[in-house]
């Protein structure tokens, strides 16, 4: 399993804009071909105007095609352009890790429960 960690930085001010953007025109969309959101979050503390999200994959491969078919997507591509238009974000990252061989055995122990 990968994890796929995106952070998204907002334009001072506008982060609940993006946020209500997102939950109209993507969040269906992404659970429909991303499968499974570990965690969609807004920052509290530490640097503000900050969206984190995290989504599983079984492999880079499965992201890869996943994304691909998402980006296939004419509402997709909608939701692109209406989010460039509004210039709601500031910065995009996203960041690949992988589960610590310890904790990888806590998950399969617990998926055997």
């Amino acid at each position: 399993m990968i994890v796929d960690l995106r952070i998204y930085t907002c334009q001072p001010n506008r982060m609940a804009e993006f946020v209500k953007l997102y939950e109209t025109m993507a969040w269906e969309l992404q659970k429909k071909y991303l499968g499974r959101c570990l965690g969609w979050y807004t920052t509290v503390e530490g640097p503000l105007n900050r969206v984190v999200h995290l989504w599983a994959y079984d492999s880079q491969a499965d992201r890869e095609q996943r994304r691909a078919a998402m980006a296939a997507d004419p509402a997709f591509q909608a939701y692109l352009a209406k989010a460039a238009e509004l210039g709601v974000l500031q910065e995009m990252e996203n960041r690949i890790v992988a589960p610590a061989p310890f904790y990888r055995a806590h998950l399969e122990a617990q998926q055997q429960k």
